[in-house]
């Protein structure tokens, strides 16, 4: 399978760490989440997209999230006691190296050389073929790499962020109009909630709310639930189920947890795991 062996060339790099895979047949998208120090990061990110150049093709790919390449995103999250400058510097390193193989990158988030590529959406505006287009335009030139898009391995976004969660709404209905109405009024940039994302998607024959949280603090998950499934009953629809993509970290399971229970005071030293396996000094009991 492709995208074992995807995962495999990264696994195989020495100081990687896989944490998690999440693959979704009718997004056709893959999330990898990998860790480790900054040169075994680098050098798991430089595997990872040349196997991704050999084993997919852009051409060929077909599914109902925007895409622009066969390694369409490669975003940076500080961890532990490193800081977004260290995210920042490592994304520009990494950008250097795809580059050099053959992938225009645009540096996005807090890696971005201009205002104007901040923004995921706004470099990924509509997918591959929006991409090409712009690659005329010299504003829209890419950080590293050529300036024209080989249609099989396609462009690469290459970043430095936050954690964001990204979290999505099953509704009770096939209409996908109400799941895009839906996403329209959640989302940020649709005068929604702050720090989220959203689009309507139709998954195996269910509408769904697609989410994107990008800052926790601001809209944690509970929230962004409410906000959907309010919007959602003024069409006439419901929240059948929901689903994590990738990884959440403990605290958005903790505000979650909050918000339904009614339990102010929950923090990570009330897990039993977190005891057993985490940091927490046994001596503050």
């Amino acid at each position: 399978m492709k995208v074992s062996r995807i995962v495999e060339a990264v696994r195989a790099v020495s100081g990687v760490r896989i944490l998690g895979l999440h693959s979704d047949p009718d997004h056709n998208r893959s999330v990898l989440t990998f860790a480790g120090s900054v040169d075994p990061v680098l050098e798991g990110a430089i595997a990872l997209a040349k196997a991704c150049a050999a084993e997919l093709d852009l051409a060929s790919q077909s599914g109902v999230h925007p895409r622009m390449g066969v390694l369409d995103v490669l975003p940076f999250v500080p961890l532990a006691s490193a800081t977004m400058d260290d995210a920042v510097r490592l994304a520009h390193r990494a950008g250097e190296s795809l580059g050099s193989l053959g992938f225009p990158v645009f540096l996005y988030g807090a890696a971005a050389t201009t205002w104007y590529r901040r923004s995921l959406p706004d470099i990924r505006r509509g997918g591959y073929e929006g991409v090409a287009s712009r690659l005329e335009d010299p504003l829209w030139k890419p950080d590293y790499g050529p300036k024209i898009l080989d249609p099989h391995r396609g462009a690469v976004a290459v970043g430095a962020r936050p954690i964001l969660v990204a979290f999505n709404a099953y509704l009770d209905t096939d209409d996908v109009e109400i799941a895009r109405a839906v996403a329209r009024q959640v989302r940020e940039s649709g005068g929604g909630l702050p720090a989220v994302r959203a689009l309507g998607f139709d998954v195996g024959g269910m509408a769904q709310v697609s989410m994107n949280l990008t800052d926790l603090d601001q809209t944690p998950i509970p929230v962004a639930l409410e906000a959907v499934r309010w919007a959602a009953a003024d069409l006439g629809a419901s929240v059948e189920s929901t689903e994590l993509v990738g990884l959440a970290p403990l605290e958005a399971v903790l505000q979650t947890a909050r918000y339904y229970l009614g339990l102010r005071e929950l923090d990570a030293h009330h897990v039993l795991e977190s005891r057993l396996y985490g940091q927490s000094d046994p001596r503050s009991l």
